[in-house]
């Protein structure tokens, strides 16, 4: 039996011949499970099997003991036609963290998707919350009450902002929502407005353009080589909070 807050498939297949004895084979699967459970003659086990084992069980093992330290959200809109858009600066960053240390955000869950990695030695759950921009609380909420996250220190939102320029990141610790909508259903599901964030400038609105269009306009070719220094800082400046420390990333990152 193995004791795991994670959520189990089985499978059983059936072998033919001698005295029996069940195996259990773990495979674990991002921050999922499942077990394959199988019958097999006793002493039939090969070592490469044996070793697959061992190897499944001691993974299992380390995600058990090492729990999510910090829960990271992009914030951005789900769907191909906001794909790439200035409103989804938060996901382009997501994406590009979940790149630079091979985790696939594929996995659907706590209404976002989902993945979890590894960055400066701790364990860190990345979210691209699925509920559209104005209820991003949702899904963030969701996700700290499950892990049990201090949204004050383990909590890291990465999202867009119009009063900077293309290329430009900022970082704050705390404050108001700033006319950010995601923001502001964030501080409403915490009630508070106490956990860091990383703002990822995306140029101001042009006269005569209404805010909504212009948010959900994408980047000029210019624009988006800006955009694509400003996500590598903000992945440098993420992995500084995680190894040394918030006040660390915003000397080196704030500009």
């Amino acid at each position: 039996k193995v004791g795991m807050g994670h959520r189990l498939h089985n499978r059983a297949t059936k072998l033919s011949g001698g005295e029996k004895q069940r195996v259990v084979i773990a495979r674990a699967i991002a921050s999922d499970a499942q077990i394959l459970v199988c019958d097999e003659p006793t002493g039939n086990l090969d070592k490469q099997t044996e070793s697959e084992i061992l190897d499944i069980f001691k993974k299992l093992e380390s995600i058990n003991s090492n729990p999510i330290e910090y829960i990271i959200v992009g914030l951005g809109n789900p769907g191909k036609e906001y794909a790439h858009t200035r409103h989804n600066a938060g996901f382009i960053a997501i994406d590009k963290l979940a790149e630079k240390y091979s985790c696939s955000i594929t996995k659907m869950k706590y209404k976002a998707l989902i993945a979890d990695c590894t960055i400066a030695g701790k364990r860190a759950l990345l979210m691209k919350p699925q509920t559209f921009m104005n209820l991003s609380g949702e899904a963030v909420i969701d996700a700290l009450n499950f892990y049990k996250c201090d949204p004050d220190t383990e909590l890291i939102v990465i999202y867009d902002d119009i009063s900077m320029d293309p290329g430009r990141i900022r970082m704050r610790g705390k404050g108001s929502a700033g006319g950010h909508n995601g923001i502001k259903n964030i501080i409403a599901h915490l009630g508070s407005e106490n956990f860091r964030r990383i703002k990822i400038g995306v140029g101001a609105k042009p006269n005569g353009w209404d805010l909504a269009d212009f948010v959900l306009s994408r980047f000029t070719p210019n624009e988006r080589k800006s955009i694509d220094e400003a996500i590598d800082k903000s992945c440098e400046a993420v992995k500084t909070i995680l190894n040394d420390s918030f006040e660390k990333a915003m000397n080196l990152y704030n500009n």
